[in-house]
């Protein structure tokens, strides 16, 4: 799995002109999954965007998680992410995972997420067209690939 996460002021997602899901100050996380991920995965990144420390304490420090900052989450499925640009100019998404794979793991990692990180955990809809608006905050983009854990 493979995430970009990006600290947000706010995030939103429309879906045919309407807004799908909004959140407030947060995490916007972007989702890819492959084939080869597996349950494993989604508890190891589940647990490690919860707890990531990119909220600022009181003395203006990166220090405080999401939970600690009592923010809210946006995960956005984007097979993109797994986009290989090796041969030619036009990426090829061959190890991002077919629906039939990738729908369940995607719904069962924002489960995973809302349970580990105790926060309002809202989403977009898996394979729309989607309009994702965010302020970044700081700003702050981070991204997580659960094959280089060490």
């Amino acid at each position: 799995m493979r995430v970009v996460i990006q600290k947000v002021q706010e995030a939103s997602v429309e879906i045919h002109g309407k807004t799908h899901a909004r959140i407030g100050k947060g995490l916007l996380v972007f989702l890819g999954v492959e084939d080869a991920d597996t349950e494993e995965d989604i508890s190891w990144l589940a647990g490690k965007v919860s707890r990531l420390r990119v909220f600022d304490d009181a003395d203006g420090v990166m220090n405080r998680s999401v939970m600690d900052a009592e923010g809210e989450i946006l995960v956005i499925s984007q097979f993109t992410l797994h986009a290989s640009t090796k041969k030619g100019n036009r990426p090829s998404y061959i190890r991002a995972s077919k629906p039939d794979y990738a729908i369940p793991m995607y719904e069962k990692f924002i489960a995973a997420l809302a349970r580990e990180s105790q926060c309002r955990v809202t989403s977009g809809e898996f394979g729309a067209y989607m309009q994702v608006s965010l302020v970044n905050d700081g700003p702050v983009t981070i991204s997580i690939d659960t094959k280089n854990k060490e």
